[in-house]
């Protein structure tokens, strides 16, 4: 998931760098959205592992 959020925020910068907004902005954007979700899970998964272990 973070492989894929780190993809698109390169998409990101290079459609920024040659003048298209548009993509930029959506490839940010899904750039954001993907690294929340790699956070949730990453949290989810270490709290989870701590409750085995107790």
């Amino acid at each position: 998931m973070l492989h894929y959020a780190v993809v698109f925020f390169i998409i990101a910068l290079i459609a920024a760098f040659f003048g298209f907004g548009g993509i930029a902005v959506g490839a940010a954007g899904i750039a954001k959205v993907l690294f929340v979700v790699f956070l949730i899970g990453a949290v989810v998964s270490f709290l989870m592992s701590m409750g085995r272990r107790v």
